[in-house]
């Protein structure tokens, strides 16, 4: 027996071609002839896609836009700009921190804290977490001070009833 067994017909497997394979990267007759056949094509380059705006850069100052960039806000894509804090926020905060030195202002902390959530709720600016902060801090401190005015308010009156004014007792001097 031979190998390959003689071809039966032009179905059959072991059969060789007539004509030679065709090289993928030369020119077919429907590509123009001409230039590097293996130069990079752009696989994109029949597709229309809409052009998107550049963003701004997060970073820069206010209303600023170098050429070209939107002034403000991320047009269609990216996170939205954080909302405005409350300056209110920030004081009453400020002020109930500094009331754990001072103890005076802990309560104008407190006080100026709820005005910022009420105006937080109205504006819809930023801030709630540092409006709430003021609260718990200037509150807190604010019953620490008073706690400890009693305290001493309690001292003064036991010193004051436990002293010796006019027992009548000498120690000869």
């Amino acid at each position: 027996m031979t190998y390959p067994p003689p071809a039966d017909g032009p179905n059959d497997p072991w059969s060789q071609p007539s004509t030679p394979p065709v090289d993928p990267t030369l020119p077919t007759s429907g590509q123009p002839i001409g230039g590097d056949p293996y130069a990079p094509a752009d696989p994109y380059a029949g597709m229309k896609m809409e052009q998107a705006a550049p963003v701004a850069d997060p970073y820069a100052a206010p209303g600023y836009a170098p050429a070209g960039y939107p002034a403000a806000g991320y047009p269609g894509y990216g996170y939205p700009p954080p909302p405005r804090t409350n300056g209110m926020a920030i004081a009453a905060l400020v002020l109930a921190l500094v009331g754990i030195g001072s103890c005076i202002t802990a309560p104008i902390g407190a006080i100026l804290g709820h005005v910022a959530r009420k105006q937080i709720r109205e504006t819809g600016e930023g801030g709630e977490g540092m409006a709430k902060a003021a609260i718990i801090v200037g509150w807190i401190l604010t019953g620490l001070l008073v706690l400890a005015i009693l305290f001493y308010v309690v001292l003064i009156v036991i010193a004051i009833t436990t002293s010796d004014s006019g027992s009548g007792t000498s120690y000869g001097y």
